[in-house]
């Protein structure tokens, strides 16, 4: 028999994972505090405890190596995370599914005030989070624009939050981040913008809501309606108004100027994770021999739900 409440609700039925007797659903979602993850803020935010069939809880990590083996631990749910963790995660045999992306470009090349053109960084430090990321690519199609190799710049991997110290007290020449950590240099005057991801790299995967293969196959209602609502809070983020801003810092407590100029930077349009787009990335990572055996398109994208 179903329950009146599950029936005034839409009385969606098992063939679409909801059973109507089941409570509403959890969804663990993990995330870093940083603007690549708007989307998931409104859609926590603005939603008000609507969704008719799960609720969102936002589980924060300070790093993406916490938070990535959360997530192939089966800890949470899904996460806002760096791609290339996704499908190295995937190629090793973690059954991962990309379901969107959180945002389109929105990275930055920053560097110290004496650094004035790519040449001037040879010899010098030059900071990344992790080389399994878009930063890492980014700096690669960068070096190489510019007739540089690895050889002539001292790559080192840096937490995020210690960068714009680092490149204040002079210990590297630059970096190149997730935001908004680029814009807090520039804010404070101690660093300036090279180069924007877009003019190196336009449209440039950087991270993606990915979700665990056995939560879709078990729950595939609850999926269902978490993309569809996450879609429509990334329309709101394309905003980018007083209620964005104001629903974003309450997960990243960071300067309403340094926010303001870190949403220039990024686009949260089209949120679908093309073929196209997905094979550029898997390519610059076995160049950069970051993976052997990527897992296809078909394989680790899930285009299902945001299609509908």
């Amino acid at each position: 028999m179903l329950f009146p409440a599950c029936v005034s609700k839409g009385g969606l039925s098992e063939k679409n994972g909801l059973n109507a007797q089941e409570e509403i659903k959890t969804v663990k979602i993990a995330y870093l505090p940083i603007t690549h993850a708007v989307p998931l803020y409104i859609e926590n935010e603005l939603s008000n405890g609507k969704f008719r069939h799960f609720s969102l809880e936002l589980v924060k990590f300070g790093s993406w190596t916490e938070l990535a083996e959360a997530l192939n631990a089966g800890k949470v749910d899904g996460a806002l995370m760096l791609i290339e963790l996704a499908v190295k995660a995937k190629e090793q045999g973690i059954d991962l599914k990309a379901v969107a992306l959180g945002h389109r470009d929105g990275n930055v090349v920053i560097v110290s005030e004496n650094i004035n053109s790519v040449e001037d960084l040879r010899g010098k430090t030059f900071a990344i989070p992790s080389k399994l990321s878009t930063h890492n690519i980014l700096l690669h199609i960068l070096l190489e624009n510019n007739g540089l190799s690895y050889s002539d710049v001292n790559v080192v991997e840096l937490p995020p939050p210690e960068m714009p110290a680092a490149l204040a007290e002079g210990r590297i020449a630059g970096y190149c981040v997730a935001e908004p950590f680029g814009a807090q240099s520039v804010i404070a005057g101690k660093g300036k913008k090279l180069f924007e991801s877009r003019e190196l790299w336009e449209g440039s995967l950087c991270c993606g809501l990915i979700l665990r293969s056995d939560f879709i196959k078990n729950n595939p209602g609850v999926v269902e309606e978490f993309v569809k609502e996450y879609v429509k809070a990334g329309v709101k983020a394309e905003l980018k108004n007083e209620e964005v801003k104001n629903a974003t810092s309450k997960y990243l407590k960071t300067n309403p100027d340094v926010l303001d100029l870190s949403l220039q930077w990024i686009s949260y349009n089209d949120l679908r994770l093309e073929e196209d787009d997905y094979n550029e990335l898997v390519n610059y990572m076995i160049e950069l021999g970051l993976s052997e055996n990527p897992p296809g398109y078909e394989e680790f994208v899930d285009n299902s739900f945001i299609d509908r």
